[in-house]
């Protein structure tokens, strides 16, 4: 996280931040992201917001973000992207939202493609 390295209040926002997205509080993030919060914030393993929205299956959080401007694309420190999270996650609404929004189903480490194959929902990435 760089520069909130060793402050505990900022790090326990931060914490909070991540919760949200987890936990598929939209309005509450939106609130956060309006007022200044950093739309594409990642913790200490590069996942983003978005990132974890997506892996957790919230496809109207996945949905507010992209609209807000976070990269679809980002990979987290393992090359993941939020794509493939969604794909290896079973999450349609979500592989449906992150296409719309621009997410490229060939990058990252495995690739969306990989993980849909692997998983037998290539028709998906369609």
């Amino acid at each position: 996280m760089g520069s909130m390295d060793g402050d505990p209040q900022l790090e326990e926002f931060a914490t909070r931040m991540f919760g949200l997205a987890r936990a598929g509080d939209t309005e509450t993030l939106r609130a956060y992201v309006a007022a200044g919060l950093p739309v594409n914030l990642a913790n200490g393993k590069g996942d983003t917001l978005l990132m974890l929205a997506a892996y957790h299956g919230h496809a109207e959080t996945v949905r507010m973000l992209a609209e807000l401007g976070a990269d679809p694309g980002r990979q987290n420190d393992r090359g993941q992207t939020p794509l493939a999270g969604a794909v290896f996650k079973k999450e349609r609404d979500v592989v449906t939202i992150l296409l719309e929004a621009g997410a490229d189903p060939g990058e990252g480490t495995p690739s969306a493609i990989d993980t849909a194959r692997l998983f037998g929902t290539e028709d998906w990435l369609a």
